[in-house]
């Protein structure tokens, strides 16, 4: 049970957000975001890095040159990663870097991240951030108000608040159904909307 306060759009303190979801320093699990973190990086990566095995390499069908007489090595095929435009050996080859996350990891992974912010007094609860997605006042109100750097996450993705801090260096916005637990861990504070973290503790219960 936790008792989270909750900040009008002037961030002032408007009430107070009641959760049966244990907050405490307890519930941090680091080995959990640790492994959402490695699999968000890893599934970002490309993984495009390729080349040509011997039977992927065109041409070898001839002998290159007689078995012996020549003095060299022998070679039967131009093929050969020994030759000069054959194939290569054990390079990379295109693949999935995705890594599978079961369902208890990740809410786990995001418990921990909500408790560790609440706990050292990084998280701020807001009715609703109101902005009319001018980068410039967005910023002014997180700066005056000691709040930067921050993840800010609305409840609706259409929010003028994610325009508004799209553009600022040390701060990033996103909607709750899109919520990464690697930006959470990124950015020192977490600046979320009464709905959306509803919406995430609901997930939790």
């Amino acid at each position: 049970m936790a008792d989270i306060n909750v900040l009008n759009a002037k961030f002032e303190k408007s009430g107070s957000l009641s959760t049966a979801v244990n907050l405490d320093a307890e519930v941090v699990s680091i080995p959990a975001v640790h492994q959402i973190v490695k699999s968000t990086l890893a599934g970002r990566r490309q993984g495009n890095a390729h080349t040509k095995t011997r039977g992927q390499v065109s041409g070898g069908g001839a002998k290159p040159f007689k078995q012996k007489g020549t003095g060299r090595a022998r070679q039967g095929s131009t093929r050969s990663p020994l030759m000069v435009g054959g194939g290569t050996a054990f390079g990379p080859q295109k693949r999935d870097f995705t890594q599978k996350v079961n369902k208890k990891m990740m809410l786990k992974a995001i418990q921990s991240v909500i408790a560790d912010k609440f706990q050292a007094g990084k998280l701020t609860v807001v009715d609703s951030l109101e902005s009319n997605g001018k980068t410039k006042e967005m910023f002014a109100t997180l700066n005056s108000k000691n709040l930067l750097p921050a993840l800010v996450v609305t409840e609706k993705n259409d929010s003028k608040a994610i325009l508004a801090a799209r553009n600022i260096r040390n701060a990033k916005a996103m909607a709750v159904e899109g919520f990464s637990v690697y930006e959470a861990v990124k950015f020192e504070n977490l600046i979320i909307e009464k709905a959306a973290l509803e919406s995430l503790l609901n997930r939790l219960v």
